[in-house]
């Protein structure tokens, strides 16, 4: 038995086009204007020092390996890398991007995340997830939405459940990365998932929601119900 024919036109291709919310605005990585703040946020004193141990690149000891890392990233199509500019700082602190861009199948990936320290469990950590994932899901048109990480990335899997990215499985042997075996989970946002993920974003990100010390008063899981 086959599946029945499609209602559906291929999806477009994202461009470099910066995306602003209330919190955060994303922007082209530019290695120019972005490389010393991300140098600080993701290398820095005050960085996570648990970043990079399951991103395949990564920790930089020096700043040229940096900025040559930041360089290719800044010349790619897929992955299409953007810088996270914190609004209130108007600093660069973090890095995402879309990937695996697929318009034909209406497939697309958020992925390559590195928010420094301050940024993480923020706001503005969650709205940078969600402009992108708006971009792909409203405005180009896709159909899928995935995320993947290393199984045992126990901070990435709770993060995916929480954006409201649904378990698919396991694969197991997946990848060799940096000499060690990856077992990659994957998630994914179909689009009749996405109004229901869409209002809770909205609703969670709105300012009446956090109180005047900056802490939600509704959980991001709760709107989803």
């Amino acid at each position: 038995m086959q599946e029945p024919q499609l209602d559906w036109q291929p999806a477009r291709a994202p461009s470099r086009a910066p995306l602003s919310g209330l919190y955060v605005r994303l922007e082209p990585l530019d290695v120019a204007r972005h490389g010393g703040d991300l140098w600080q946020a993701l290398q820095g004193p005050d960085s996570d020092p648990l970043l990079w141990n399951y991103l395949p690149y990564g920790p930089f000891s020096e700043r040229i390996s940096f900025d040559a890392w930041l360089s290719t990233n800044q010349s790619s199509v897929d992955p299409l890398f953007f810088s996270v500019i914190d609004l209130a700082r108007q600093r660069a602190m973090g890095l995402l991007s879309l990937l695996r861009i697929a318009p034909k199948d209406g497939s697309i990936e958020i992925g390559h995340v590195a928010f420094g320290q301050v940024m993480q469990r923020t706001p503005g950590s969650t709205e940078a997830i969600w402009l992108l994932a708006r971009l792909a899901m409203e405005e180009l048109g896709y159909r899928r939405l995935e995320w993947k990480c290393n199984a045992l990335n126990t901070r990435s899997m709770r993060a995916a459940r929480r954006l409201g990215f649904v378990y698919e499985g396991l694969f197991r042997q997946h990848m060799v990365v940096k000499g060690r075996n990856r077992n990659t989970a994957w998630f994914s946002i179909l689009d009749k998932e996405w109004p229901r993920c869409r209002n809770a974003f909205e609703r969670w990100l709105a300012p009446d929601n956090f109180d005047a010390k900056g802490r939600q008063k509704r959980c991001l899981e709760d709107l989803r119900e």
